[in-house]
């Protein structure tokens, strides 16, 4: 595959991953699926908009970066230097560092936000009843979360959907790199061996 289909192919699996990412952080915003009756019985971590900013709005411009390599003849231009190609592909590996950054960021919030819990009524107040993710393997202790009703179950599905699909996008992001390493070395398809001498595939 020349490495601008590559790009293709990364950023077409990037742009569902982003939207999943920012519905995710928007259902976050309702505790238990309800409409939360004050903003301060949210839990912090969801104000960072690890899914909305990180993993979504970031990941779009790589992702329609990635997109675009592929509008150029890829053929006709390699092994032509003035046509761009080669700097449209260092160019990838920018905009993929961007896109590094922006999925680990909410990675690492979701990460977080996982091992700390979520905020919940107690009965004697809003606090974080749990402490160093010692709720994930003792589900008897989300008993202790009186309100909102299914709190623990909700935040700890959408968070770790947070930090898979955040991961995900890092590994892709990093695929491309690597490909853009390969595109700006060496083009993209006929000087890496990739088209025939015709031109051909």
């Amino acid at each position: 595959m020349c490495t601008g289909g590559c790009a293709k192919c990364l950023g077409t699996t990037l742009i569902p991953l982003a939207v999943l990412c920012t519905l995710a952080n928007i259902l976050l915003f309702f505790p238990g699926g309800k409409v939360a009756d004050n903003n301060q019985h949210i839990t912090d971590e969801v104000w960072y908009f690890g899914g909305i900013l990180g993993s979504g709005v970031l990941m779009i411009f790589p992702a329609l970066v990635f997109l675009g390599l592929k509008n150029n003849d890829c053929c006709g231009c390699c092994g032509n230097e003035s046509c761009g190609k080669r700097f449209a592909m260092f160019s990838s590996i920018i905009f993929a560092a961007v896109g590094l950054l922006g999925a680990g960021y909410c990675f690492i919030l979701s990460a977080v936000a996982i091992n700390k819990g979520p905020k919940c009524n107690t009965g004697t107040g809003w606090t974080y009843p749990f402490q160093d993710g010692n709720y994930l393997s003792n589900h008897t202790l989300w008993n202790v979360c009186q309100s909102p009703q299914n709190i623990v179950p909700w935040n700890l599905s959408l968070f770790s959907l947070l930090l898979i699909m955040s991961g995900i996008q890092a590994v892709l992001c990093g695929i491309q790199v690597v490909n853009g390493l390969f595109g700006t070395i060496c083009g993209d398809c006929k000087c890496c061996g990739c088209c025939g001498g015709d031109g051909t595939v």
